[in-house]
């Protein structure tokens, strides 16, 4: 793209795939999915079939891109105001981890159906006593005859409802702390798994999100990613992409409603003249334009790192802390500028609003990437 050099001309193509399959397969039922607190399966067998899926894994895992490609369904998603859809932790954490750590039977069993759309995947770490703070994981793994026996809770899951795999944390030395963590890849239709009902939340509807249950679930060996007691080492090695895709969709939505809030501030009026005309109006615009050009242009350079696979965990921590923060403030702003409808869900801004609050806590709250920022110093 030619204001963007971190993207390729092949990029730049795919994006507009991406932005056609938005146009036509998720704009028209969106609404609908926000009431019905799911998005439909079928919705991702058709990304399969356009390649939206496991975008940066090699065929026949994957449609053989990298994160560039990856990264423009992040963004698409969250710019179009779709934040809901729950594609990038199916294809840019779940995949990833099937891909680097899973057996081959394991990862061959998986991978291609995730990349076409028939089968759709999770990740469990957090608990309800664990959150930002993953050595408290009580979820257990206990070695048996041919295998493991998975016992646990684990919450927060998105795509709970809809997934059929499953990458969860569990500990197999409580005594040792992170250092039991290991991760292992769980059938969800197993024996001994059940979900609890979908979670109410202030925003991403659409988005199914529920807790998972673990009774004496049976896992064979071959299911161990990776090492045993390396959980928390692989978890850490894949924050900085995780955490970029996170910033990514923050700093796009925030894009997004701004270019729909410029629009609405030129046709609305106040005081017998369109609010655009107004000081206030285009300084509230100035300044959050002003603020997400900025942000972008480091949101870019660290796209470029992960794409070449140099981007270091203290400048994805950066990239987060300062999009969802941005975001936040973005949004804010934009939404006051629509006045009543602002906090009206049915305009765009209150849904994006509601939304984007999420995005400060999961993936590491602020307050933990300040810390590990500080830590840096």
């Amino acid at each position: 793209m030619a204001d963007r050099p971190v993207f390729r001309e092949d990029h730049a193509l795919f994006r507009d795939q991406v932005r056609r399959f938005i146009d036509a397969q998720i704009a028209p039922g969106y609404a609908q999915w926000e009431r019905d607190g799911i998005t439909p399966r079928a919705l991702w067998r058709a990304a399969g079939e356009a390649g939206l899926l496991n975008c940066q894994l090699p065929e026949p895992y994957g449609m053989g891109g990298d994160y560039g490609h990856a990264a423009c369904v992040i963004e698409e998603l969250a710019r179009a105001n779709h934040l809901g859809i729950g594609f990038s932790i199916h294809s840019d954490m779940v995949a990833p981890y099937l891909m680097q750590y899973a057996m081959p039977a394991v990862r061959d069993a998986w991978l291609p159906k995730m990349a076409r759309g028939e089968a759709i995947g999770a990740i469990a770490m957090t608990e309800p006593s664990a959150g930002s703070d993953l050595k408290t994981i009580r979820t257990r793994a206990d070695v048996v005859d041919g295998g493991y026996r998975l016992n646990g809770q684990k919450t927060w899951i998105t795509n709970g409802s809809n997934a059929d795999v499953a990458v969860v944390v569990a500990t197999v030395a409580p005594e040792l702390g992170a250092g039991g963590l290991t991760l292992f890849c769980v059938d969800l239709a197993a024996a001994g798994v059940s979900r609890g009902a979908p979670m109410a939340k202030i925003g991403q509807h659409a988005q199914d999100t529920t807790e998972l249950f673990f009774e004496d679930v049976f896992l064979p060996a071959d299911h161990l990613l990776g090492q045993e007691r390396s959980g928390f080492a692989y978890l850490e090695e894949h924050l900085a992409s995780e955490r970029l895709a996170i910033a990514l969709r923050a700093a796009a939505s925030a894009e997004g409603m701004l270019a729909e809030t410029v629009a609405y501030v030129r046709q609305r009026k106040a005081f017998g003249r369109p609010l655009i005309d107004h000081q206030n109006t285009r300084f509230v615009l100035a300044s959050a334009t002003a603020q997400l050009a900025m942000l972008r242009s480091f949101l870019d350079q660290c796209l470029g790192e992960q794409i070449s696979g140099q981007l270091d965990p203290t400048r994805a921590a950066m990239a987060k802390l300062n999009a969802t923060e941005a975001q936040g403030k973005v949004l804010d702003d934009l939404l006051q500028l629509h006045g009543g409808y602002g906090y009206s869900s049915e305009y765009g801004i209150g849904r994006a609003w509601a939304d984007a609050r999420a995005l400060r806590i999961f993936g590491g709250t602020s307050e933990i990437l300040r810390d590990i920022i500080g830590r840096s110093l």
